[in-house]
């Protein structure tokens, strides 16, 4: 019995991990082909119209939703294969069980509406000329604002307490567990805005390297699964904080020097 509950477990853990890895790679690819018919037409998504028009919004709200499901889906892994964990061994016993799909769902519909808070902030920078029509990158003294902010941010209490809850998939299991599927679903929105509350301003970094870059997309999600996986992430927050300051000066120093 424990033989083939072992292997149950086994099998659901690499079915998630396999499926998760899965969506990610679609999204990223679907992300690659969005990119490069956007370099082959001369144009980008920043290009359609005016920025507050509502087909340019929808547009930006879809591109930035496609990213966040690419960026944080490895990120939330872990968290994923600890409730897919305990509805496995529920399941072996008998007892009630529901899909991690509704659990991923939550979380989904976070980084979703944090998408749209995105999109409006693009909307705004565009607005105001302080973006690249084409790669959606900001100008400098932008650029040091938001690299300040995102420094400033990794110090703050808020990061630690989000982090916290990110980096311990078992302690959000046993101070937030719900049952059935409405509660698999209100966990995953759980889950989500500690993950958004931990990596909102990191996100917003993306502006700094360019909406439009895989490399620069593909770094932060590295970074950000980092924070969460490897030992001492509150000390790997605040030293990359302290790089974030330092070039957020260097960044405006430059500038007002030239």
């Amino acid at each position: 019995m424990e033989a083939t509950l072992a292997g149950l477990r086994a099998r659901e853990r690499a079915a998630t991990a396999l499926a998760l890895g899965a969506l990610a790679l679609l999204t990223l690819l679907a992300w690659s082909r969005f990119v490069g018919y956007g370099a082959h037409a001369g144009h980008s998504p920043a290009m359609h119209a005016a920025p507050w028009d509502a087909s340019f919004l929808a547009t930006s709200v879809a591109m930035w939703s496609v990213m966040m499901v690419a960026m944080m889906l490895p990120s939330a892994t872990p968290m994923i294969l600890a409730f897919t964990r305990v509805h496995c061994q529920r399941a072996a016993s008998g007892a009630a069980a529901v899909p991690s799909a509704l659990f991923v769902s939550g979380y989904v519909l976070v980084w979703i509406a944090w998408s749209i808070l995105a999109a409006l902030a693009q909307s705004a920078l565009q607005a105001g000329d302080l973006l690249d029509p084409v790669t959606l990158r900001s100008g400098p003294l932008a650029g040091s604002v938001l690299l300040l902010a995102a420094g400033l941010f990794q110090w703050s209490p808020l990061k630690e307490a989000c982090l916290a809850k990110c980096r311990s998939p078992l302690s959000l299991l046993l101070t937030e567990w719900r049952e059935g599927a409405r509660g698999a679903l209100v966990m995953g929105l759980r889950h989500g805005a500690f993950c958004a509350g931990c990596c909102w301003a990191l996100m917003m970094l993306m502006f700094v390297g360019g909406v439009m870059s895989l490399a620069w997309m593909g770094a932060l999600a590295i970074y950000m699964l980092a924070e969460k996986i490897v030992p001492h992430g509150r000390l790997l927050s605040r030293a990359s904080g302290a790089v974030l300051i330092v070039a957020a000066i260097a960044v405006a120093a430059a500038k007002l020097a030239g």
